[in-house]
């Protein structure tokens, strides 16, 4: 077992073989690979997405923020050169795949022109697809403010890219408060997503 745990690779791998082994379960209890699957996996690969993009923004903003005045001048190039520039590598792809694979949800779904209009485009406008809707825009907002202001002003602050001190400074600052900014839409953006699965039940 600590071959496998002590290796992310093996670690990520036996996790898929047991998700087979779910499905192998699933197929055994009659379950069927048909559209409802398929829109199935597509929810799967959302909720998996988005765990590690909330997940890493929330480290950021309960964890890393919060405690970097407490680690020694000496010992935060290891934060700024090796952890941060890591973290918002799965970060951002963590970000990008949540968008693709929620807009692949909603249209395997058949609700994302109603949703994006937030019910307008429709005659009889459905509350569930409209929460989903103001779920979908909060989350495309903080996906924006992830790729365009989050990472180019990252970039600078961490040295990825050249740039004075006054530029890394203010550039830090920016890339901090869209940091927050995205934390403060996750609470209301995850309330929209888990209402619209839970209490209009939408599929």
């Amino acid at each position: 077992m600590g071959a496998i745990l002590e290796n992310l690779t093996r670690t990520i791998i036996a996790g898929v073989v047991l998700a087979v082994l779910l499905l192998a379960m699933f197929m055994g209890y009659g379950g069927e690979l048909d559209v409802t699957f398929g829109k199935y996996l597509w929810r799967w690969t959302h909720v998996l997405s988005g765990v590690m993009w909330i997940g890493i923004l929330w480290y950021f903003n309960f964890v890393q923020i919060p405690n970097m005045g407490k680690i020694p001048d000496e010992q935060k190039p290891a934060i700024g050169k090796v952890i941060a520039p890591a973290a918002l590598f799965w970060f951002r792809w963590g970000a990008m795949l949540t968008i693709i694979t929620g807009l692949g949800l909603a249209a395997a779904n058949g609700y994302i022109v109603d949703a994006l209009s937030l019910g307008l485009a429709s005659d009889e406008p459905d509350a569930g697809h409209r929460m989903i809707g103001i779920g979908m825009w909060l989350g495309a907002i903080m996906w924006f403010n992830v790729w365009f202001i989050i990472w180019p002003n990252q970039k600078r602050a961490l040295g990825i890219v050249d740039a004075d001190a006054d530029s890394k400074a203010k550039s830090a600052r920016t890339a901090m408060l869209f940091s927050r900014t995205n934390t403060l839409l996750s609470i209301p953006m995850l309330f929209a997503m888990v209402a619209a699965q839970n209490l209009y039940s939408i599929s």
